[in-house]
């Protein structure tokens, strides 16, 4: 809800925020993980200029795939563009995806 605060006065962080903000976390290259309790796979590739990070994930147990870019654009804005699939869907891969520790910590 627009406005809202926490009980410490402060206004949560927007869906988009948290999304960003997970998505800078995960590091370059393939990191295995998981999503939910499914083992899952994520190659994310950042453009050199820092305008375009590309994510593809895969279940690596199933068929379930998540693929997407994400452009940033003047000021803070973005674009989040899925690959065939709803915003939602990625956004909540991005954010319940946890990295194998070895490779979360190199990002850090």
């Amino acid at each position: 809800m627009p406005g809202t605060m926490t009980a410490g006065g402060k206004t949560p962080p927007s869906v988009q925020a948290r999304f960003e903000d997970a998505l800078a976390k995960l590091p370059d290259g393939y990191v295995d993980g998981y999503f939910g309790n499914r083992s899952s796979g994520v190659t994310v590739k950042r453009s050199g200029d820092g305008k375009r990070t590309w994510l593809y994930g895969e279940e690596l147990s199933g068929s379930d795939i998540v693929s997407f870019n994400l452009y940033r654009l003047a000021g803070t804005r973005s674009l989040l563009k899925p690959c065939e699939m709803s915003s939602a869907k990625v956004i909540e891969f991005v954010l319940g995806f946890e990295p194998s520790p070895s490779k979360a910590a190199s990002r850090s």
